[in-house]
């Protein structure tokens, strides 16, 4: 098995790129293995590590398709609808509640009224 080369924070050679940079830049790996290892040191534990592809060898971002967006929307409305009363709350329901907050705390909307 051959070692990837390890560079230090910020002491990477041009030409390599995270996975995030390659997205804000509209690629992606397309297959490749990792190139190198990026290490950035913290104090009391190990460091913290990122992997480079190479630029030369990624590949445009695939566009989506009309059924990629209606199943994000449908996952986006899934998360907004309440289980409780089954509305939809006009914003993500927080797990540590599992429903809306008119259903969690129904005391509080009384006393408003």
């Amino acid at each position: 098995m051959a070692a990837i080369p390890v560079y230090r924070w910020r002491l990477a050679p041009d030409g390599l790129a995270t996975r995030r940079q390659l997205r804000a830049a509209g690629l992606r790996p397309g297959g490749q293995d990792v190139a190198a290892q990026l290490e950035r040191p913290r104090r009391r534990r190990g460091p913290l590590v990122a992997y480079l592809y190479r630029v030369d060898l990624a590949v445009p971002v695939r566009p989506m398709t009309s059924a990629k967006w209606a199943a994000l929307a449908k996952a986006n409305a899934a998360r907004r609808t309440c289980p409780e009363c089954r509305r939809d709350a006009g914003y993500v329901i927080p797990s540590s509640l599992g429903m809306c907050a008119t259903c969690a705390y129904p005391d509080e909307e009384q006393r408003a009224a």
